[in-house]
């Protein structure tokens, strides 16, 4: 018994050693940029860059709109095929699954080729539908999240019973879809937004070949050119993933509790 507790709490030091020790090394080197002593000059430096204001600022807009759209097409998707084509079921979760398998560079080259300024849906020929077809990317690198999760709260409620009583009740498929269904997948969709907003904020494939300013070209530019600052993104970057990681715990223990109130 006391070997078994060694074992565990030697494993438990490796992963703390393995995991947080270069995080600490990153840190403390981000904090070396003033010559003799610690600052915090490199991250001075990132946060009055124009240019990591103009790209950090534009990937939150692709991220919430990635996460708009990407509700709007995968919670009715999941609700229809659960209420409706039940058997349906494997045949989604291997489309959704396919992003994880088909490496983004492959899904990029394929939408260019698709809707190139010379195609009949030239979106590469304009700012703004350059724009749409990120958001389109994103939307995929998402799927197998964002569609997991949704799938997974609508497994815990009566899908068939709440449609069947709103329907007697007189409601529209939208009353049912946003008053019924949304409501009560709600902690399903905020996971996997959160794990969407994480992918969008360090994704890098896909914004650079579209040649759009979003942080991940923007991380990589600096780490290129500079020697404190990239540290210091790493970090803030680092901060952003485990705060979505940790909103993403705090909704999963709040929709475990919400039972029990019921």
């Amino acid at each position: 018994m006391k070997m078994t507790k060694f074992f565990a709490w030697l494993a438990i030091a490796i992963g703390v050693i393995y995991f947080f020790v270069p995080l600490i090394g990153t840190f403390e080197f981000s904090l070396r940029m003033r010559r003799g002593e610690y600052s915090f000059d490199a991250y001075d430096s990132v946060f009055s860059d124009a240019a990591f204001r103009a790209t950090f600022g534009f990937s939150m807009l692709m991220a919430l709109l990635t996460i708009i759209f990407g509700m709007l097409l995968i919670v009715p998707t999941a609700y229809w095929v659960r209420l409706r084509v039940p058997q349906m079921r494997p045949v989604m979760e291997f489309i959704t699954l396919m992003p994880l398998v088909i490496p983004a560079i492959v899904i990029v080259f394929g939408y260019l080729r698709l809707y190139n300024s010379s195609s009949y849906i030239p979106f590469t020929g304009s700012t703004f539908g350059t724009n749409i077809l990120l958001v389109m990317s994103y939307i995929t690198l998402s799927l197998p999240y964002m569609y997991r999760s949704v799938d997974t709260a609508m497994r815990t409620i009566d899908v068939r019973t709440l449609t069947e009583a709103a329907e007697i009740l007189g409601a529209k498929w939208p009353t049912i879809l946003f008053r019924c269904i949304f409501p009560n997948v709600m902690s399903g969709v905020l996971s996997g937004a959160f794990i969407t907003f994480a992918i969008v904020m360090g994704e890098f494939t896909m914004a650079a070949l579209l040649n759009r300013p979003a942080f991940g070209p923007y991380l990589q530019l600096v780490g290129a050119n500079k020697a404190y600052e990239p540290s210091a993104l790493a970090v803030i970057a680092f901060a952003i993933t485990w705060l979505s990681m940790g909103l993403l715990q705090l909704v999963s223990r709040f929709s475990k509790m919400a039972p029990s109130r019921a």
